[in-house]
């Protein structure tokens, strides 16, 4: 095939894109019917058929174009090539056009004299990264919330926030917390969430990041690991119509001094000796000023379970938003007054990366108290005018089980992007198609350890479902694979990135960083140093990739990274189970993973009520997202002859079977 016919396919979807508008009656089988038939015989060689291609005002006004006609470079895999190769100058244009603020200036980018894998970004620089949260208009508006059952919406501009966040950060200073300390946050993701998670980080002070479904057992962990002295959470909050009990949990994990936000019915007599009611924590004081640091100061600890049992604690520094913000402005497009919603949750990186990505790029924030997987967290996505809309696979796949989305005005999304789990074509062209194919899917793959993505895609290229258009701009990445050979067009293999680049870790609190990240790493082909990243990808032509899961030991459940291990030491406390292996399988070769459970028995056990007692060891003692999809009962488990468990077979003969 010609790159004359791929263009007339591109262009025949593009027309009967046209006619899907002007009939919107017509059912999405009948288009996904219609994409694969317009693509059926494209070749496998040239870039993957597109969905959507960028309209002329989008190219015009993008914030990729910008700068590119500043630099005078014309194609967009120039522009990224110029970004890896020239990464002090790319960088030093970051901090620019973003605007970030420094109390005292460095004279230089980047030092590189202790090598790439520990790189001094803005040496003697001093700053605190969320003054640069608050540089816009005072009376834009910062935040909107939703909340489920309710209709209405509650605006809170920027000069509101940040009065809020200086509260919290007297507050703390009033309780006698000092700069350095460790302040927990284990709550929903809202106002309050938002509010003390920038508090926290301008008083000097550091956030520990706790997801909100965790139970006793791993708050408690968390908090021994990052050794904080206090915790912010709320009594109890509403979501999917039943009352989570946050407080009691705290309470349970035999938590620090906490900080209760109070929901309906909660009293100060419920508090135990030496916590505090959050309305008694805030100061009355609204100004405060920020205390600043050397970039590479930590202010956040995030957590990434690893191949081993025990979370691996990840510092976040004032660079990392950095990245974050970066990945907003250039591959998302987020542009001042930009409403941005992505449901998330604090514990987890996307947490504050909505909140830098939007506030540092002076948008707006979109938050819904609530399930996002119904009806209510559809018509507030319209409500609240988003723009930018993230998501993860299974959440995309319950809309459109559900039909949550049905009927539902979408017309103001721009652009979609997607993270968390590998997706697939069938779910993501009905997404896109819920704009009338107006807004492309940015997929969005990376990491806590990375501050962002790694793989990525823009609004200035072609986008086409469940596939990457570009690695992110300023970072280089080799695909290996097993002899270390670089893959070549429709291959997979592991993914290695190449150091430096802002938002890389270069410390862990309870692991050695050099050894997770480093060790026995092969070099890259011009002898490069590379970093592991743990995932394999396959490599598309015109410079595209599709997500193929991961290639350690580290699976990823509704969007949480977990370890085999994690997951196997909870299992084989069943007394029934002598020994069991987890393993992630994608359903078809594509999409969101599904856990498999392989159990040897001690003891005999009816399957079904085994799977069902596992999955609710799982939920108790880990995570209630962690769902058991199947139970395989086996004779024994394949190992090498080191004994290494052979996770891979068990992968790939159930994906067989």
């Amino acid at each position: 095939m010609t790159k004359r016919q791929s263009d007339l396919q591109a262009e025949l979807w593009l027309r009967y894109i046209d006619t899907v508008r002007q009939n919107p009656d017509t059912t999405y089988e009948e288009q996904w019917a219609r994409y694969n038939e317009i693509f059926a015989d494209r070749d496998p060689a040239l870039l993957p058929p597109p969905a959507w291609v960028p309209a002329a005002d989008r190219l015009e006004h993008a914030n990729i174009t910008a700068v590119m006609r500043e630099l005078g470079i014309d194609d967009y895999r120039d522009f990224h090539r110029w970004t890896c190769e020239n990464r002090a100058d790319f960088w030093g244009r970051v901090v620019e056009r973003l605007g970030v603020v420094f109390s005292q200036q460095s004279e230089q980018v980047l030092d590189l004299e202790a090598g790439p894998t520990q790189p001094r970004w803005f040496p003697g620089a001093e700053l605190n990264i969320v003054t640069s949260c608050f540089q816009g208009d005072g009376y834009d508006i910062a935040v909107v919330v939703g909340r489920e059952g309710s209709d209405e919406m509650e605006a809170v501009t920027y000069e509101e926030l940040e009065m809020l966040v200086n509260l919290v950060a007297n507050g703390l200073a009033a309780a006698g917390f000092a700069p350095g300390n460790a302040i927990a946050l284990y709550m929903p993701m809202n106002l309050e969430c938002v509010a003390a998670y920038l508090g926290i980080i301008r008083a000097g002070c550091t956030v520990v990041s706790i997801a909100d479904s965790f139970a006793a057992p791993e708050v408690a962990r968390r908090l021994e690991i990052s050794e904080a002295t206090a915790i912010i959470t709320v009594s109890s909050f509403e979501r999917g119509g039943r009352s989570i009990e946050l407080y009691q949990t705290v309470c349970e994990a035999d938590a620090t001094r906490a900080i209760v936000i109070a929901t309906e019915g909660f009293s100060e007599e419920s508090l135990r000796d030496g916590d505090l009611m959050w309305w008694d924590f805030l100061s009355d004081q609204t100004d405060f000023e920020a205390l600043t640091g050397a970039p590479d100061a930590v202010t956040n600890i995030l957590f990434s379970s690893g191949t081993t049992g025990d979370p691996k604690a990840i510092p976040w520094t004032h660079l990392t938003p950095i990245k974050c913000a970066m990945d907003g402005h250039f591959h998302h497009d987020i542009q001042r007054g930009d409403v941005v919603a992505w449901p998330t949750n604090i514990g987890w990186m996307m947490g504050p990366w909505l909140i830098y990505a939007t506030l540092i790029n002076r948008g707006c924030i979109a938050l819904y108290e609530g399930l996002p997987s119904g009806r209510g967290f559809a018509e507030f996505v319209n409500n609240a005018g988003v723009g930018m809309l993230g998501v993860v696979p299974s959440l995309v796949r319950v809309w459109r089980d559900s039909g949550a989305c049905d009927g539902v005005d979408w017309s103001r999304i721009n652009t979609f992007s997607s993270t968390g789990e590998p997706s697939n074509r069938h779910d993501y062209l009905w997404l896109m198609s819920l704009t009338g194919y107006r807004a492309p899917v940015i997929e969005y793959c990376g990491g806590t350890e990375i501050g962002g993505g790694y793989l990525t895609g823009t609004v200035i290229q072609p986008a086409s479902p469940a596939t990457f258009s570009t690695s992110a701009l300023g970072m280089d990445l080799v695909i290996l694979d097993d002899d270390d050979h670089p893959v070549v067009d429709g291959q997979e293999g592991e993914v290695f990135l190449v150091p430096p680049s802002i938002g890389f870790s270069q410390t862990l609190l309870n692991r050695d960083h050099e050894a997770v990240y480093y060790e026995g790493c092969p070099q890259g082909a011009s002898g490069e140093i590379l970093r592991r990243h743990g995932d394999q990808v396959a490599r598309l032509p015109g410079g595209y990739f599709a997500a193929q899961g991961r290639a350690d030991d580290t699976m990823n459940l509704g969007g949480i990274k977990i370890s085999s291990l994690e997951l196997e030491r909870v299992l084989e406390h069943h007394p029934a189970v002598y020994e069991a292996a987890a393993v992630a399988v994608q359903p078809g070769g594509e999409g969101v993973e599904k856990l498999v459970v392989f159990a040897v028995l001690s003891e005999d056990a009816d399957r079904d009520e085994l799977q069902r007692a596992l999955g609710k060891t799982l939920a108790k003692k880990l995570n209630p997202l962690f769902k058991i999809h199947d139970l395989v009962i086996v004779d024994s488990l394949p190992r090498t002859a080191s004994n290494k468990l052979m996770r891979r077979e068990l992968r790939t003969r159930y994906v067989e079977e």
